[in-house]
Formats: C-alpha cells, sequence, structure tokens
C-alpha cells in the first residue's frame, strides 16, 4: 500500500472503535451530534424550517411503508438532515483549521517577540483544536506540502553552493541551473504540481521507496540507526529483569497507539504535528526483494521472537486476553538465558543475511525459506511485534573509560553484524549488565518517533513499573505459563557467509567516537541569545574547517511534519555567513568575529524555518528528479546535484518530547541519544542531542579506511569550536 493511503486504511479499520469514532468526527464529539439533532427537532416542533424545505424533500424520498407513519418519516428526515448539517460543520470547521495551519508567519518571528495578528492566529487554532485531541485528531486538517517555485529553488541552491565553488565554477554552474531552469524544469514542475494535488504528500512516498527500499546496498549502518539508554543510570543490572520491564512498557505503549490514546505533538503547544508515522512502529518488517523490498505492517501481534548465543526464542505476550506482566515475562526471559543447549548449525549467524546485500538475501529467502520449518521460523520472525536480543556482552558508559561509548555505540549500530534483525522496524538490545538500546530500520519512520517511545518506555521502566530491592521485577510469577518455544532451521552457513564477510566488512570499517560535552549547554546559549541549533552547526562548521582544512557540502536534517504524512527536509548549513565567520574565527587580526557570527547564526535559523514550511531545496530538486526519470528526460544540472556527497552529515536527536521525567529534579535520568553510520566514504555522521541546561552529546561517525578522518580528533575539534564560540560571549576566557 502506498505510504500516502496509510492514514486513510487505519481510520477505515478502525472506525468501527469509540477512538476511531472521536478521530474520524475530530474536531467535532459525537455528542455535538445530538446536539444538532435536539436543536433541529427543536425548531420544528416551533413550526420553524430551518433547512428551507429540504426536510420535506427528504421526506418525499423516503420509501413508503405500513410501518412507517407520516409522524416517523418528519422525524427520521429531520434527523437525516441534522446529520447532514452536522457533518458539512465538521468539514467546515476542518477547512478552516487547515487553512488557518497554512500560515506559517509565526515560526519566522523573534523568539519571544509575537505579533498581534499571530497570537490572534494561535487563538483560533486553539479554538478550533478542541479539547482532548487523540493521536490522529489532526490528520485530516493538516495541509498538503506545498511545491516551491522553481525560481525560488534554484535561487536557493545556487546561493547553497557559492562558498564551495571558485568563479570560474560557479559561473560554470549558473549556466547549468539558467538551462535547466529554462527547459526541462517547467514540463518537470507541472507533472509534480499534478502529483501534489491528488497525492497527500508529493514526496514521502517516492522518498520511502528511492531512497530506502530501493536502496540494494546493506542498511547495517549505511541506512539503520541506533538509539541509546539513560546515560548515567542503571535501574537493575539483572539482564532477564530489565528485558522484561522495557517489554511490558512497550506493550503498554503500543496499546495505546493502537487505540490513538496518545497526544499529539504540538509546537508551541497548539500547532499540531502530522502522526503518520508512528503506525507501523510495531508489528514491521521491511521485506527484501530483488528490484525493491517493501514494508510488511500487520496487526496486533502476540509474541516477541528473541535472539540469544545463537539461538531464537519465541516468546507470547499474552496470556489471558492480558498482557504479561514483568514478573511473568523476566521468568520467560530467564528462561531463555539458563538454557544450556546449542545451536543448529548455519543458526547462530543466520541474521547476517538482513545486514549484508539486498539482493542475496531476497534470492536466498526465495529459495531457501520457502517451505518447511524455515518458512515457519522466518514468518515467527516475521510477523513479531518486534525483536529483541539479549546480549552476551556488557556495554554502557564508564567516566573511566573514554572510549566506553564508542563501544557502546558501535556495538549499537551493528553489533557482531549477526546478532540483530536488522529488517524488523527496531530491535530491542539488552545488556548482561542491564544497558539496553534499540537499532532502527529507518524506512518507515524517522528518529523522533522510535524517540517519542523510547522516553515513554525508560520513564514507565524507571518510575511506574520499578524493581524489588534485589533488582527483580515487581508482582507475582505465574508458573503455569508455556516456556519459550525454541524455532528450529535447516540451513547451511555456506548461505550465510558472503553476507556475514560483506557486514564484518563494513562494521570493521566504522570508526566511532561519542564525545560528551558537560563544559556548558542550552542554558548559557541561551543566556547569549543564540539558538543553539545554530550555536552547534556554527561549531560544527568551525570544527570541519580545522579537521580538514575545507569546507564542504553539509546535511542538516529537520522536519516537515508541519504538513500532512511530512518527513524530513535538508538544511544547507554551509552558507557564504557561516564560511565568513570560520574564516574570521582563524584570522588573528579579525575584530569582527562576534558579528559575522550573529550573521551567520540569522541566516542559519531562517534556512531552518525554510526547510520547516515546505521551502526548503532538496526534496524539490529530488522529486523533479523522479519526474525526469519517469518521463526519459536527460538532466545535466539534476543528476549533478544529486551526485553530490554530503562529507558533514548532522542531525539533531529531539529531547523531552512527552516530559515524563522532571530532569531537574532527576537529573541522572537523561539520555544519552543516539547515532548513525558515515553517509560518504571521506566524510562524517555527527547526531547530537541537547540534553538538559548543561550537556551536549555528540556521536560521530567515519570511516577507519579514509585517511582524511578521525572521529575522535573530529570530537577534539568539535568541542574546541563550541569553547571558542562561547569566549566570544566572554572575551575573558582563554583558549584552551
Amino acid at each position: 500500500v502506498p505510504v500516502y493511503k496509510q492514514m486513510y486504511l487505519y481510520h477505515f479499520h478502525n472506525a468501527f472503535f469509540p477512538n476511531g469514532v472521536l478521530t474520524g468526527v475530530y474536531p467535532a464529539s459525537p455528542s455535538s451530534w445530538l446536539i444538532v439533532v435536539i436543536a433541529i427537532m427543536s425548531t420544528m416542533y416551533a413550526r420553524i424550517d430551518p433547512s428551507m424545505g429540504m426536510i420535506d424533500r427528504i421526506k418525499t424520498s423516503l420509501p413508503v411503508s405500513e410501518f412507517m407513519t407520516v409522524q416517523t418519516q418528519t422525524v427520521l428526515s429531520a434527523i437525516l438532515f441534522a446529520t447532514g448539517l452536522w457533518l458539512s460543520f465538521i468539514f467546515l470547521l476542518r477547512y478552516i483549521l487547515k487553512a488557518l495551519l497554512s500560515y506559517h508567519g509565526w515560526i519566522f518571528e523573534s523568539h519571544g517577540k509575537m505579533s498581534f495578528s499571530t497570537k490572534v492566529w494561535l487563538s483560533l487554532v486553539k479554538l478550533l483544536s478542541g479539547r482532548r485531541p487523540l493521536l490522529y485528531s489532526f490528520q485530516a486538517s493538516l495541509p498538503h506540502l506545498p511545491v516551491p517555485s522553481i525560481d525560488d529553488t534554484i535561487n536557493r541552491y545556487l546561493e547553497s553552493v557559492r562558498p564551495l565553488l571558485d568563479d570560474e565554477q560557479y559561473k560554470q554552474m549558473e549556466i547549468v541551473a539558467n538551462d535547466f531552469k529554462k527547459d526541462p524544469a517547467p514540463k518537470l514542475q507541472k507533472h509534480l504540481k499534478l502529483k501534489s494535488w491528488w497525492a497527500t504528500n508529493y514526496v514521502s512516498d517516492w522518498w520511502e521507496e528511492y531512497i530506502y527500499l530501493r536502496g540494494r546496498d546493506p542498511i547495517m549502518v549505511n541506512s539503520n540507526f541506533y538509539t541509546m539508554d539513560l546515560l548515567y543510570v542503571i535501574p537493575t543490572h539483572r539482564q532477564a529483569s530489565r528485558a522484561a520491564n522495557i517489554v511490558h512498557a512497550m506493550l503498554q505503549y503500543r496499546r495505546k497507539l493502537e487505540r490513538g490514546e496518545l497526544t499529539p505533538l504540538r509546537a508551541l503547544g497548539i500547532v499540531p504535528m502530522c502522526s503518520f508515522q508512528y503506525e507501523r512502529m510495531f508489528n514491521t518488517t521491511r521485506i527484501p526483494g530483488i528490484e525493491t523490498d517493501f514494508v510488511q505492517h500487520l496487526k496486533d501481534r502476540k509474541h516477541l521472537v528473541v535472539y540469544h548465543r545463537g539461538r531464537f526464542f519465541k516468546v507470547w505476550l499474552y496470556y489471558g486476553g492480558r498482557h504479561l506482566w514483568p514478573s511473568e515475562l523476566e521468568l520467560q526471559f530467564q528462561g531463555i538465558l539458563d538454557d544450556k543447549s546449542e545451536s543448529q548449525p548455519g543458526e547462530i549467524k543466520l541474521p547476517s543475511l538482513t545486514a549484508g546485500n539486498r539482493v542475496p538475501w531476497a534470492r536466498a529467502r526465495l529459495k531457501y525459506f520457502n517451505e518447511g520449518v524455515n518458512r515457519a521460523s522466518l514468518e515467527a520472525i516475521e510477523t513479531a511485534a518486534f525483536f529483541m536480543t539479549l546480549d552476551d556482552e556488557a556495554h554502557g558508559y564508564d567516566p573511566e573509560n573514554i572510549r566506553s561509548l564508542d563501544l557502546y555505540a558501535k556495538s549499537l549500530l551493528h553489533g557482531k553484524c549477526y546478532d540483530r534483525w536488522f529488517d524488523k522496524s527496531f530491535t530491542l538490545i539488552v545488556y548482561k549488565n542491564g544497558k539496553t538500546g534499540i537499532n532502527t530500520e529507518h524506512s518507515w519512520a524517522d528518529s523522533p518517533i522510535i524517540g517519542h517511545m523510547w522516553e515513554y518506555v525508560l520513564a514507565t521502566d524507571c518510575f511506574h513499573l520499578g524493581y524489588t530491592a534485589e533488582g527483580h521485577c515487581k508482582g507475582d510469577i505465574n508458573k503455569s505459563l508455556a516456556p519459550p518455544t525454541r524455532l528450529q532451521w535447516d540451513i547451511s552457513k555456506e548461505i550465510i557467509e558472503g553476507s556475514y564477510m560483506i557486514a564484518k566488512g563494513i562494521a570493521d570499517d566504522v570508526d566511532f567516537h561519542d564525545c560528551l560535552f558537560n563544559e556548558f549547554g542550552k542554558g548559557l546559549i541561551k543566556k547569549c541569545r543564540t539558538s543553539p541549533d545554530a550555536f552547534i552547526q556554527l561549531a560544527l562548521q568551525l570544527a570541519h574547517y580545522r579537521d580538514k582544512g575545507e569546507f564542504c557540502l553539509t546535511y542538516e536534517s529537520s522536519m516537515t511534519r508541519m504538513f500532512r504524512e511530512g518527513r524530513t527536509e535538508t538544511v544547507r548549513s554551509c552558507t557564504c555567513e557561516s564560511t565568513a565567520f570560520v574564516k574570521a574565527m582563524e584570522d588573528e587580526s579579525t575584530t569582527q568575529r562576534l558579528a559575522l557570527f550573529k550573521k551567520a547564526a540569522d541566516k542559519h535559523q531562517n534556512m531552518y524555518r525554510l526547510a520547516m514550511t515546505g521551502a526548503g531545496i532538496d526534496r524539490h530538486l529530488f522529486c523533479l528528479y523522479i519526474v525526469s526519470k519517469v518521463m526519459g528526460i536527460d538532466s545535466p544540472f539534476l543528476k549533478q546535484v544529486l551526485s553530490e556527497p554530503w562529507r558533514l552529515s548532522t542531525s539533531q536527536t529531539p529531547q523531552q518530547q512527552l516530559n515524563l521525567i522532571d530532569t531537574q529534579k532527576f537529573p541522572k535520568y537523561v539520555g544519552a541519544g543516539g547515532g548513525f553510520g558515515p553517509v560518504a566514504d571521506d566524510g562524517y555522521g555527527v547526531s547530537y542531542i541537547i540534553v538538559g541546561e548543561n550537556l551536549i552529546t555528540f556521536h560521530i561517525s567515519s570511516k577507519f579506511s579514509s585517511t582524511e578522518t578521525d572521529s575522535f580528533r573530529f570530537g577534539q575539534n568539535i568541542r574546541q569550536a563550541m569553547l571558542d564560540i562561547r569566549a566570544l560571549f566572554n572575551p575573558k576566557e582563554k583558549k584552551m
């Protein structure tokens, strides 16, 4: 099913459930229907016809029957008219709300300074948003992502590459871009606009298919990403206990998700974000294909598959129509840990098929997993709620070991290449010391979505479920539960070895460094009256210049979830303003550094806002390229644009989406964020999370095979760049 139809199917299948009804009539309520019916009936008894004759016309169209008196016909006609009036009112409210949500002037206003018109606008949005919206309540009211004009996109593109090209190269790029603008751009733009009229989102379905599902390279490291546990705290060191609480919290979250009970994320607490990505979080697997993969999403699944020491176990998550309690899950998982049986031939490295190239995996799946025990066991994995690994290693943050987070990150990103099922929507990893983490497949959603679930799970684990003094899960144990079932395989390890060797080569080449920057954080940056994100992005530009001695095309991910089914857009963080600032920082004689910094920060903020409001560069160019390929039109300009490497790829992990943990009261209960693998062979991948007021964590990846990169070195350059920029606001500070 195309991605843009997912939400329709969700509402269709859930229309018979109470929350489905509430979502279907939002922003009205079912009780408002009764009010409208009573109001219409009251006017009729008062000899007033608010329908201007429509009720009479409905009455004459009703079939005549001996069981239907004239009075019954009149009442039924009034109810039908009232229902039509009520539905029309709902559609009118949604249309008005959609029109209001298409206004984005508020996002361009200075922080803390809100215009009168924006205040009025926010009041209207709040008034029309209704009370207690459910997760999918706003979906029908979200505006569609607009298609930018060709002129705007080309001009912004040229502006973005200006600092990376010399005069001659830039003049040549201008010629190519202007030729494209004349022809074939207008023809491609026309077809793209046609798509934007009928598709819910003109980008998202193509983005999922062509960027993710059609990729034939391994998804391990290259696409999947990871999320870490709490940084400083391990609630229990008992592996089975921690796994049980985490799994139970995930089941609670899944139940809320399937019922639509979660509160939608809203900017300023009012402006809704799209929720469509949440649906495929559980019960989802990426299925390999020869030419393209597809995402298989199923309804409520009642089992989990656990991997431990090269063996697979199927664990039932329900008993008597309810979720297993944490104490019951602990018993199940402890039974797996205590199981001394050996793995079957070929079983131990079987998951490496999901870590290697997609075509060999697709062919092996068709040939060796199409019947018998292999088919049954693979089906158990692919239809599971999610996949879990009870890892036999210990990981986490150790203040005495500077590389402890690096090893933790690499383990979450790729493990041993055969102990995570990389095709599942996510793999939960629980280490033998009780530390946990998640490896997420990227095609179905972006990192804020899994981060939302993870925040709920960690807060529920630590502050609601809890543990006994001995570290066990709380609650009684039902010893009559059936034990986990071993999955059986009939497979030769030779089938797997090729995928494993490719995956191992990729994993061994990943150079990872996690840098905890605790000299200052969001609190101090805000005192400088600067956006924390702009501050960090300029520090990354300065660090990269010092690291490599040059500027590069820089990718920063921003979200477009203010639009229906929006995913991400690119902010091109390397600008003329940022390069001018960096050069000034490296020139001891320059005295205008602070002014240049503020100018560059303002520029970055404006670009970020443009990207969020549908006026970005790269998704528009990407879709124009897809149209050109479909139409068989060759475009040198688009071909060049899409082949340019992102040697610095960055992303910010959102923090406190749910605000379930008071980090002021519990400063140790903070997450460490997550990261991803390097995008370019000679570049860096940097994910960062602003943790509370005084900590920023950088997750830095590169490749050992590149002589130009070193993740630890880049981390040190980032640290120094952050300190040097802070010194601009406090000249008495000396450079370290």
